[in-house]
């Protein structure tokens, strides 16, 4: 029995769209993202499953149960926002236990929960503080403490980690994935961040106006994306997206007569179609001697060195490309120099549809 069913689920606000038939099924222990920029309907579907909105059609099925119309204290779900919504007056014990406080759950059992979830988290040293003696991310794990220890069949969260900064957002989701991996439990996640998403979940639903865009595990949405929406979106850099047009020789780019080779897999291609030609920043290299098939040739406009990697910035054919570099590779800014890559890693868009051809 799936963990979680949603079905056809649509919500409409007067004329207006905003989930246009939502289908997930999710098993138990599986973590999924759902990830989108703002006004996808992320949110608005998370909403809906835990009793916040109303759906304006489908259903929502948590363990077998329909739950469509169900209070939300009532469909075993807990949620964690990214307000933290802590009770700035009531101590971490307190704020931890408040909810089995409200179930009437006898009080040696309920301190023995509280405590367990707060070692499991490593913040039972601040059980008597009360949040305003606490840091942004000792608060986000009280807030987690509360979802956890009523150990529901669904956990929600609502973009809990975008309050912090950016070591804390990197060690909470270090946090959150030791937890799942610990306690196996079923996860819910909005973010708009693809970083959380390809780190965190065993799958993700890439959402865009309110549809799923493609949901498949990181791995899969990474390396194979549905749709050139998919492929600009996870990945960073994102991926080299160039216009060009299937010619006998080659894809011919646009604004030149330079010709990238195609691979034998894309066999549906026909020539004159207008396509979009991807390769990500990480899959180019220096070329070397005979590559020229497989290679842009690009015209450097920024070199910038992040550490670990030398992101160099530049044009081929007028059109911009990026590219994710060895630390010492020495290039000069205004110089061309040929970028090769594999077949392997080229990725087609129909320029219509923008669906993925291959």
């Amino acid at each position: 029995m799936s963990a979680l069913e949603i079905e056809n689920i649509r919500k409409t606000y007067g004329a207006i769209e905003t989930l246009k038939g939502i289908d997930i099924s999710l098993d138990s222990g599986e973590f999924l993202v759902l990830l989108g920029s703002s006004g996808c309907g992320k949110s608005t579907l998370l909403n809906i499953i835990a009793g916040l909105a109303e759906a304006s059609g489908g259903d929502v099925r948590i363990a077998g149960r329909s739950v469509l119309g169900v209070h939300p204290k009532d469909r075993d779900i807990a949620m964690v926002f990214q307000s933290y919504a802590l009770y700035p007056n009531l101590s971490v014990r307190r704020n931890i236990g408040f909810g089995l406080e409200m179930r009437k759950v006898p009080v040696v059992e309920r301190e023995k929960a509280v405590l367990e979830t707060a070692t499991l988290l490593q913040i039972e040293n601040l059980l008597d503080r009360k949040p305003g003696q606490l840091s942004g991310g000792q608060r986000q794990r009280v807030a987690i403490g509360r979802a956890l220890v009523r150990k529901p069949q669904v956990f929600l969260f609502d973009e809990p980690l975008s309050n912090l900064d950016a070591k804390l957002r990197m060690e909470m989701r270090t946090e959150l994935k030791r937890l799942h991996q610990m306690l196996g439990t079923t996860i819910v996640y909005v973010t708009h961040d693809q970083i959380e998403a390809m780190t965190l979940a065993t799958r993700i639903a890439v959402m865009r106006n309110g549809r799923i865009e493609q949901l498949g595990t990181p791995e899969d949405v990474y390396d194979h994306p549905a749709t050139l929406y998919v492929a600009g979106f996870v990945g960073s850099p994102p991926m080299n997206v160039l216009n060009g047009v299937v010619t006998g020789e080659g894809l011919r780019l646009d604004g030149s007569g330079q010709v990238v080779a195609l691979p034998a897999r894309f066999k549906a291609v026909t020539v004159g179609q207008r396509v979009k030609i991807g390769v990500r920043p990480e899959a180019l290299r220096l070329a070397g001697d005979g590559a020229e098939q497989k290679s842009l040739d690009v015209e450097i406009e920024v070199v910038e060195l992040t550490g670990p990697e030398l992101v160099v910035t530049g044009r081929a054919s007028g059109q911009r490309v990026t590219a994710c570099l060895p630390p010492r590779t020495k290039l000069a800014v205004g110089a061309t120099q040929a970028f090769a890559f594999d077949e392997d890693v080229l990725h087609l868009f129909d320029a219509e549809t923008e669906l993925a051809l291959g």
